[in-house]
């Protein structure tokens, strides 16, 4: 099992790259992307968009086959000028392509890669497979470039200077992370207690997925970890589901604690019309048992708003009671 393998802290000025690992740009969200990008370039950093995310650029549900998004993502691994990747967007294609990617670059110049939802599970694997502590957090085109831009500008710029310190500070961790308020949401205590361990999590169905492939995480790296998990588009019985899954493979005997985002789009489809709808909390519990796990719920995380970044494997602090989640260790290595 792979020790953490902290990327590379950022410099200003190093290029960052932004890439489509994932899904193709749809014309309406061109100008979203532009805006992505220059709020890169406000950071302080170079920005190159890759061939794949431009307009046009399309195969069925992804900006292209597997072979070439492999390709496109490989080049960036192993070109020494690109020091961090940001994904565009995430969508329906990443698993087409996790075994072609090039681990042996990863560990050779490892550098931060961004992205949440489908671009989760290529974290995930790559954190299976090399140690590496990829980014959970927004992605360039409806991240950045959306919910950033519609958030309140105060809550842009606190993100702005978390997601910098995050890049390039390999010194001090980023402590307590500040609550946004995500529309909708609202962190809340489902279960009180502290405890503290690497961060693991992404989008909840992703990962049960991958647990299925070669590219599993193994199963000590749940030991003592922090959980984080959000879910879009799928109804509670699906969410139910895959958290047994989770305690049947022994996931959830083995975590410290778990942080749960905001639900987007996460129905009651199933349920009896004449009676109650359970919530996602009282899902959760349900799934839990007895378990004496700490649960923080409503977490800024997941698709109904902006993300706080969470670095996989690093170690982070949860206090349920009061309903706050702390980065305990830098998210990157000294260059």
């Amino acid at each position: 099992m792979p020790d953490v393998l902290r990327p590379r802290a950022l410099a200003p000025g190093d290029l960052v790259a932004v890439a489509a690992p994932a899904g193709p740009l749809e014309a309406d969200a061109a100008p979203l992307l532009e805006r992505g990008v220059a709020t890169l370039t406000a950071m302080g950093f170079r920005v190159r968009r890759t061939p794949l995310t431009e307009p046009g650029r399309r195969r069925w549900w992804a900006a292209d086959g597997p072979d070439a998004q492999a390709e496109e993502f490989n080049r960036l691994l192993r070109d020494p000028e690109v020091r961090a990747v940001v994904a565009h967007t995430g969508g329906q294609a990443t698993a087409g392509w996790l075994d072609r990617v090039d681990v042996d670059a990863v560990r050779a110049d490892p550098k931060p890669v961004l992205g949440c939802s489908d671009v989760s599970l290529l974290l995930l694997a790559l954190h299976a497979r090399t140690g590496l502590a990829g980014l959970h957090g927004d992605m360039a085109t409806y991240g950045l470039g959306g919910s950033w831009h519609d958030a309140p500008a105060p809550t842009a710029t606190t993100l702005a200077g978390l997601y910098r310190r995050a890049l390039t500070d390999p010194a001090a961790p980023l402590g307590p992370l500040p609550e946004l308020r995500t529309p909708g949401g609202g962190r809340e205590c489902w279960r009180p207690g502290l405890a503290s361990g690497p961060l693991l999590g992404g989008l909840l169905g992703r990962l049960v997925a991958l647990q299925a492939t070669p590219y599993a995480l193994p199963a000590e790296r749940f030991d003592g970890a922090v959980l984080f998990w959000e879910e879009v588009e799928r109804p509670l019985s699906a969410v139910w589901q895959d958290l047994h899954l989770l305690r049947m493979s022994g996931v959830l005997d083995r975590i410290a604690a778990m942080v749960v985002g905001v639900p987007h789009l996460v129905t009651t489809a199933g349920c009896a019309d004449d009676a109650p709808a359970p919530s996602l909390r009282e899902v959760v519990l349900d799934v839990l048992g007895d378990r004496p796990l700490p649960v923080l719920g409503g977490l800024e995380l997941g698709h109904a708003g902006p993300n706080l970044p969470l670095p996989l494997g690093v170690r982070a602090t949860v206090d349920a009671t009061a309903r706050t989640l702390s980065l305990d260790e830098p998210a990157v290595a000294p260059r």
